[in-house]
């Protein structure tokens, strides 16, 4: 047996154990995971420098450092929302539905979990922390694989989680991390549904599309987020400038970030030199259409750029944005529709006509009403940590939390009734 079908039946054996613990035990663990965290801060620390070395010597963009960098503000918030999460609702065997039929049964839909959960992720060490304190909370087991760059911060966090578990004798199967950065291992693990029930890639576009053709158990193969907001004619412009700011500038380099602004064309004239000069004030690039070049090619320190059919459908991940004029609330539903990934669409208007076209014809995980797309996260919108934001329509969609992390199962109770 390979080493990653060892663990995988170890995670399936650990899966009954926590599926089974109580709600105070649960949370007592991850609340103690959390103070572990701050009480070792210095040791991430350190084995996150060796990570962030290896990565500037490798030529390792500024959005991927980014993603990588753990310092004790960040340990503290990693802490605080491993907190958060034995907050929660205790979720498992929390009863859906319930009736009593007319022959005397009762039956009711109770939670479940799934069992075993499998994650591929790229940079971000957060991630390790995140997921594994929601899939404790929903009962369910882990198995993490996350990417070389961060192997060394991926490692120490796990060990604490591990020495949690043990220090409150519980199977540190519960929570595993595969600790080669062997590539060809992705694809075995991609294999292992005997063993793994559902299986998360956290990264770009190349990891997503990867699971998605060779996983051979259910997997969540949505996420990559090229996010329009469209500013509607009757847009408060105050709002709009500040909105299109915070979409961008807040944190450049993650999913729900605004990579096209589309204004419509009666008031682009003016208020697009305003939000040009507010987002040039953190250096964003712009790459417009031959309609928008034209009014913010004279604008000072305003960096600009020609668009390429292929900046349309590119998620930047960086200080980027693509700018286009439209004439009508039609033709930016029709870009959104071409060149959107489903992920994040916002818009800012007056108009209750268009908010609700909007809200209705945008096919997206997450429509945003005169509000920032970085507001679909799932701390944001209170399902606390989250371990995806998922674009597709089956079985989760938008940020995943502890429900979406689980099923159901139906639970009959007779006194010796049959079928007749």
């Amino acid at each position: 047996m390979s080493d990653l079908k060892i663990l995988g039946k170890n995670a399936r054996l650990a899966s009954k154990a926590i599926s089974n613990l109580s709600a105070e035990k649960t949370n007592l663990l991850i609340k103690n995971i959390a103070k572990e965290l701050v009480n070792q801060s210095g040791q991430i620390i350190d084995q996150n420098k060796l990570d962030i070395e290896a990565a500037k010597s490798k030529g390792m963009s500024a959005a991927m450092i980014d993603r990588l960098v753990l310092n004790e503000e960040r340990i503290t918030q990693i802490s605080n929302d491993a907190l958060a999460v034995s907050k929660l609702d205790d979720v498992v065997g929390e009863i859906i539905d319930h009736k009593i039929m007319d022959n005397g049964l009762d039956v009711s839909r109770i939670r479940v979990p799934l069992g075993v959960i499998g994650v591929i992720y790229e940079s971000r060490p957060n991630v390790t922390i995140d997921i594994a304190c929601l899939c404790i909370k929903s009962g369910n087991a882990v198995i993490l694989r996350g990417g070389s760059e961060s192997i060394n911060s991926n490692l120490i966090l796990a060990q604490i989680i591990q020495k949690v578990l043990s220090d409150m004798h519980l199977s540190t199967e519960i929570v595993q991390l595969v600790q080669s950065i062997d590539r060809s291992l992705i694809n075995e693990m991609l294999r292992l549904n005997e063993y793994i029930d559902l299986m998360i890639p956290r990264g770009g576009q190349e990891l997503v599309n990867m699971v998605a053709d060779n996983a051979s158990m259910p997997s969540i193969t949505g996420g990559v987020g090229v996010c329009h907001t469209y500013i509607d004619e009757s847009a408060n412009w105050n709002d709009a400038v500040e909105i299109v700011n915070n979409a961008k500038v807040q944190r450049p380099y993650v999913c729900n970030a605004m990579d096209t602004v589309l204004i419509h064309s009666k008031i682009a004239s003016d208020l697009l030199p305003e939000i040009a000069n507010r987002l040039s004030e953190s250096n964003v690039e712009f790459r417009c259409d031959s309609r928008s070049f034209d009014i913010l090619k004279n604008v000072k320190n305003a960096k600009t750029t020609l668009a390429t059919d292929q900046d349309w459908d590119t998620e930047f991940l960086d200080l980027i944005a693509g700018v286009k004029i439209v004439d009508s609330l039609d033709m930016a539903l029709e870009h959104i529709d071409a060149h959107g990934t489903g992920h994040s669409e916002a818009i800012i208007t007056n108009n209750s006509d268009s908010i609700s076209r909007f809200r209705n014809e945008v096919d997206a995980s997450a429509v945003m009403i005169n509000s920032s797309t970085r507001f679909n996260d799932g701390g944001q919108l209170g399902l606390g940590a989250e371990v995806a934001i998922s674009t597709n329509k089956l079985h989760a969609r938008g940020p995943m939390g502890l429900r979406e992390l689980m099923s159901y199962k139906w639970v009959v109770q007779g006194d010796g009734q049959i079928r007749n």
